[in-house]
C-alpha cells in the first residue's frame, strides 16, 4: 500500500477506494504502524508549531504563545488519544457487529476506525494556525461519509437495512470517545492566570 495513493484515493474516490481496501489482505498493526501512525502525527505536529510560533488569540489576554515544554507535551497527548480513539473505535465497531447481523472482523473494523479519519488527520495541517482548527472538525464531517461508504462496502458484511443505525451507533462512540479525550487535553492544558 502506498501511503499517499491511499490518502488520495479515500479523499477523492472513496467508494471505489472501499474496493480495493476490502480486498486487500493487511493486519491491523500494519494499518496501525504503516498508516495511522503516520497521519496522526500531522495534527500533532501542527499544533505544536501553531501554539509555538504562531500563538494563540484568547479573549481577554490577547495572543498567548505556549512554551516549547507545554506545547510538546500537548502534542504528544494529542497524538496518543487520537491512536487511542481510532483503536478503542474498531474494537467497539467489532464488538457490536453481533448487534447488527454483521460478522466481527477486527481487522475490518480496524480498516473502517482508520480509513475514517484520514480526512481530519489530513486536514490537520491547518493546526499550524489555530484559529483555522474549526476547518479540521468541518474536514472530520467528510469522514462520516468515508464511514458510511465503509459500511456500506460492506466492510463488516452488514446486511443494507442495518448498514445506518450500525454507523449512527459507531459514530456515537466515535464522538463520545474524541469528546473525553478532548477534554482531558483542555483540561490539562488550559491557560490559567496567575494572581
Amino acid at each position: 500500500m502506498d501511503l499517499v495513493q491511499r490518502v488520495e484515493g479515500i479523499l477523492i474516490r472513496p467508494k471505489e477506494e472501499w474496493a480495493k481496501i476490502k480486498a486487500e489482505p493487511t493486519t491491523e498493526t500494519e494499518l496501525f504502524t504503516s498508516y495511522a501512525m503516520v497521519l496522526a502525527a500531522i495534527p500533532a505536529a501542527a499544533q505544536f508549531i501553531g501554539h509555538l510560533l504562531v500563538g494563540q488569540r484568547i479573549p481577554f489576554i490577547g495572543l498567548y504563545h505556549w512554551g516549547i515544554g507545554r506545547a510538546l507535551a500537548n502534542a504528544v497527548l494529542a497524538y496518543v488519544f487520537s491512536l487511542a480513539t481510532v483503536y478503542f473505535f474498531a474494537v467497539i465497531v467489532n464488538a457490536l457487529a453481533p448487534n447488527f447481523s454483521s460478522l466481527q472482523n477486527m481487522t475490518n473494523a480496524m480498516k473502517l476506525a482508520v480509513y475514517c479519519m484520514t480526512p481530519g488527520w489530513v486536514a490537520g495541517i491547518l493546526y499550524i494556525f489555530p484559529v483555522l482548527g474549526i476547518l479540521t472538525i468541518l474536514a472530520s464531517l467528510y469522514g462520516l461519509y468515508i464511514l458510511y461508504l465503509g459500511f456500506q462496502a460492506p466492510m463488516m458484511e452488514t446486511p443494507r437495512d442495518k448498514v445506518l443505525g450500525y454507523m449512527v451507533i459507531s459514530i456515537v462512540v466515535v464522538v463520545v470517545l474524541a469528546l473525553v479525550f478532548g477534554l482531558i487535553l483542555s483540561w490539562l492544558f488550559a491557560v490559567r492566570l496567575h494572581a
